[in-house]
C-alpha cells in the first residue's frame, strides 16, 4: 500500500485519521496482491479467504483509516488496483478474480459516495504484468505444470508487459482524476470483447480451460520456486525472469 503524506511537523497521531508529524494522507494506493493458481477442486475456502482478506478487507479498512483526515483536509485521492481478472473471470485463478470482482464493486461504489467529499476514487484494470510474481505466486494440483504454463504466460512480449510504463499511467490517470483505467492494450481487447460479444468471449475462455492441467487431488500449496521443471525456467521464460530479479522476487 503506497501513500503520499501532506507535511505537518507537530508531532504524534490523533483519532481522525492524521498522523501530527506528517498529516493526513494525500493518495492512498491499494495495491498488495496475492496469486493463488490452481483447478477449482484443489482450492479452498481457506484460499478465497486470504485472497479476499488481502484485495478487499484491507483496502477497506484503509479507506475507512484514512477518509476522516482526506474529508478535513478537503479531499484527496484513492486507487484501486483490481486486475484485469475483476472484470473477467480466468480459469485456474477463481480465489483472485472473485477477490478483484469485489475490489472493483467497493471501489465503484465508494467512488459514487465520496465524490461530494472532494475525495477521487479510481479503480484500475492492469492486464497482465510482468513483475516476476510467478515465483511467489502459490500453486495446487499439478503443481509444476500450472507454474509452467502461468511463467510462459508471464513472458509473453505481446500479453504481458512490464510495470513502469503503467505506473507512470496510473500516477498521471490520479492526477487527473480519472474514475477507472484499463493498462495493456491486451486488457483493453479483451474487455471490448466481452462487451461486444460475450458468448463468444466466455466460449473461447471455456476452450482455454480445457487445456489447463487437471486437479488431481488437493494436494499442498508450492511456490513458484518450488515448482520449477524443463518449461520454466527456461528461454521461453527469460522475460519474466529478468522482471523477477529487477523488482525483488527472487528471493525463497
Amino acid at each position: 500500500f503506497g501513500v503520499r503524506c501532506h507535511p505537518d511537523r507537530s508531532g504524534e497521531r490523533n483519532g481522525e485519521g492524521r498522523n501530527r508529524q506528517w498529516g493526513a494522507v494525500d493518495v492512498l494506493v491499494n495495491n498488495a496482491g496475492l496469486i493463488q493458481v490452481s483447478p477449482f477442486d484443489a482450492m479452498n475456502e481457506h484460499d478465497y479467504r486470504q485472497a479476499l482478506d488481502t484485495h478487499f478487507w484491507a483496502p477497506l479498512h484503509f479507506v475507512q483509516a484514512v477518509l476522516p483526515g482526506m474529508r478535513k483536509m478537503g479531499g484527496g485521492r484513492i486507487v484501486n488496483i483490481s486486475s484485469i481478472g475483476g472484470k473477467l473471470a480466468v480459469p485456474h485463478l477463481l480465489p483472485y478474480c472473485i477477490s478483484k470482482f469485489a475490489l472493483a464493486g467497493f471501489s465503484e461504489g465508494i467512488g459514487s459516495e465520496l465524490k461530494s467529499s472532494n475525495i477521487q476514487v479510481m479503480t484500475v484494470f492492469p492486464g497482465l504484468m510482468r513483475t516476476g510474481s510467478p515465483r511467489q505466486a502459490t500453486f495446487k494440483g499439478q503443481h509444476q505444470a500450472e507454474y509452467a504454463w502461468f511463467s510462459l504466460l508471464d513472458s509473453l512480449p505481446f500479453i504481458s508487459i512490464g510495470a513502469r510504463q503503467p505506473a507512470r499511467q496510473i500516477v498521471e490517470a490520479c492526477g487527473l482524476g480519472k474514475a477507472e483505467l484499463v493498462v495493456s492494450f491486451p486488457a483493453k481487447l479483451l474487455m471490448l470483447a466481452k462487451a461486444l460479444a460475450s458468448e463468444l468471449t466466455l466460449d473461447a475462455v471455456n476452450l482455454a480451460a480445457r487445456w489447463l492441467p487437471e486437479a488431481n487431488g488437493p494436494g499442498r500449496s508450492k511456490k513458484g520456486w518450488q515448482s520449477e521443471s524443463s518449461v520454466s525456467p527456461s528461454p521461453l521464460t527469460v522475460l519474466s525472469e529478468r522482471a523477477a530479479a529487477e523488482n525483488n522476487e527472487v528471493g525463497n
